[in-house]
């Protein structure tokens, strides 16, 4: 990920933040607040690891060196 790249995607969020300065209950600013860093947290994560695969359940197979069972 490049700097532009992250700062297109924080920018995405600067309005969702600036709205929040209007919430007068610290609680619902709090929850908004945490859930667009979560957000865009998760945004980051993934452009920098790659897609998350459909079944995020499943296991890829890893054979090491000393497994007997692939001879």
């Amino acid at each position: 990920m490049t700097k532009e790249e992250f700062l297109k995607l924080a920018a995405n969020r600067y309005d969702s933040l600036q709205a929040l300065n209007k919430l007068d209950n610290f609680y619902d600013y709090e929850k908004e607040f945490v859930g667009i860093w979560k957000d865009l947290g998760q945004q980051v994560l993934e452009t920098n690891i790659g897609n998350v695969p459909n079944d995020r359940r499943k296991k890829k197979l890893h054979y090491s060196g000393t497994d007997r069972n692939k001879q």
